[in-house]
């Protein structure tokens, strides 16, 4: 589903050139979830960006679904996102001004899809995180959990080849954090979608059946994971092993 090839990313600090991805490479299969850790500035939302094509690699190749992302073509990194990729972001990113039921269908919106072709599909994917009681309710009076269950179910309303998420349980209490995971992983698996997932919690990294660390922007260690989260024995000792 997903193939990196030694992609390189640097910033200009000044006149200075910030290394962030040094030679990363990594695949990832559909079903599986791989979980990314490491420490802040490690390059990982930088990784998730490259893969998103919300930031372009300054070498190197990325393969989604058999076909090579083409950074020379915004329409094409557009249609990309659109089309084969969910993002669920820290902060929700959701549209003030929208109900949940029209933050959901979005994706839906944007390509001016008819209410007939969609809306039974939003109502199942409601349903599937739970949030059928809050359709009418604007962001403004949802719990921080309540909005990041509306985020997720509108990055995989559109059917995904690959999900992306950026630290999602990072602004919701524990309890709220395990359901939140357990829908993701639950949809990953029916859905036969590949998840990439970017957190510092061992907890959450737990839920995953293969475990990147990353420093420096290299993958410095693998772990592979039996996606029980109260196994957690083994990424502890990981972490304490790599000074991470």
């Amino acid at each position: 589903m997903l193939q990196i090839n030694e992609i390189w990313k640097s910033y200009l600090l000044g006149r200075e050139k910030l290394p962030v991805l040094q030679g990363l490479s990594l695949s990832l299969v559909a079903g599986e979830i791989l979980i990314i850790m490491g420490p802040s500035g490690s390059g990982k939302t930088t990784l998730l960006n490259c893969i998103s094509g919300i930031d372009t690699p300054d070498r190197g190749d990325i393969v989604i679904g058999g076909n090579p992302v083409d950074f020379s073509s915004q329409r094409a990194l557009t249609l990309l996102r659109r089309h084969d990729i969910g993002m669920v972001f820290q902060f929700f990113n959701l549209i003030p001004t929208l109900t949940v039921r029209e933050n959901i269908a979005l994706p839906f919106l944007i390509v001016n899809r008819s209410k007939t072709e969609y809306q039974e599909i939003v109502t199942e994917m409601l349903q599937r995180v739970g949030m059928s009681h809050r359709e009418k309710h604007y962001p403004f009076q949802l719990s921080g959990g309540e909005m990041q269950l509306v985020s997720i179910a509108r990055s995989l309303v559109h059917q995904p080849r690959l999900l992306l998420a950026d630290e999602p349980t990072g602004n919701v209490n524990p309890r709220i954090a395990r359901g939140i995971m357990q829908i993701l992983r639950d949809t990953v698996k029916s859905s036969d979608v590949a998840f990439i997932m970017v957190t510092h919690s061992p907890e959450h990294a737990a839920w995953g059946n293969r475990i990147a660390f990353l420093r420096d922007g290299r993958i410095i260690d693998e772990l592979e994971h039996d996606g029980d989260p109260q196994n957690l024995t083994l990424i502890y000792d990981r972490l304490v092993e790599l000074e991470i």
